[in-house]
This record gives C-alpha cells, sequence and structure tokens, in this order.
C-alpha cells in the first residue's frame, strides 16, 4: 500500500470533519465499519484478482438520519469516495459499480447505524431496450 497524496490526505480529513458535524459519534467508526463489510466479504478469485461487493446499505437510526436531511448533506458520496480509495489501496475488484445507500430505519440495533452489502451485478442500460 502506498502512501496518500496531499490531495488524498486533505479530501479524507474534510470527509472525517463533514461526518464529525453529522454523527455525534466518532465518524471514523462508521467508517471503518463500513471498510470492515467491504474486507469481510472479499472473494480471492485469484493472486492478482480479489472481488468485494458493490452495493452498500447503510442505515441510520431515526435521529441520526434526520439530522442529515436537515443539514442538506452528501455523506453517502463522502462515505463512497472514502470506500473507493480504500479498495483501491487494498486492491479490490468492485463486483458491478459502487454503490453507498443511506436510508433511515427505526430498527438499528445499537441505535446509530447498521451496514450491509451485497453483489449487484452490472446491468447494461441496454439491457432494458425495447426489442
Amino acid at each position: 500500500m502506498g502512501t496518500l497524496s496531499r490531495w488524498e490526505q486533505a479530501v479524507e480529513r474534510w470527509e472525517n470533519a463533514l461526518l464529525a458535524k453529522v454523527f455525534r459519534s466518532d465518524p471514523v467508526e462508521l467508517l471503518d465499519a463500513l471498510r470492515r463489510e467491504c474486507d469481510g466479504h472479499a472473494v480471492v478469485c485469484s493472486k492478482s484478482r480479489v472481488v468485494v461487493p458493490n452495493a452498500y446499505n447503510v442505515e441510520l437510526a431515526d435521529g441520526v438520519y434526520e439530522e442529515l436531511a436537515r443539514r442538506g448533506s452528501q455523506v453517502g458520496q463522502a462515505l463512497t469516495d472514502s470506500l473507493a480509495r480504500h479498495a483501491e489501496r487494498s486492491g479490490y475488484e468492485w463486483a458491478g459499480p459502487l454503490t453507498v445507500h443511506v436510508a433511515k430505519s427505526s430498527h438499528v440495533p445499537n441505535g446509530r447505524y447498521r451496514i450491509s452489502s451485497n453483489a449487484t451485478p452490472n446491468i447494461r442500460a441496454d439491457g432494458f431496450a425495447v426489442s
């Protein structure tokens, strides 16, 4: 793993600051949980190919989600960008286009967030063309 450029470090500091304003708990905890979800579902296909899920769901407790909605924050994009950099540093290959969906849930077990992932194949746009 190479060292991060100054630009990448600045972006990560900005993301952490954004998430710290949104989440009362440590934002690094959420980012680490997202990275652990990615790492924990990595499939080694060969020495040079490790595939990871590409669709992530971040369920937020009602209060946390409402705080995000009030701020009009781009936390989903910040999480996506951070996860993309993590995968690049780790040499992972996505199972399809990367998405991180942030949603509200009243059933979050720890009262803050829950993360899940799956591999959603890349669906070509012309696959929906009417014949």
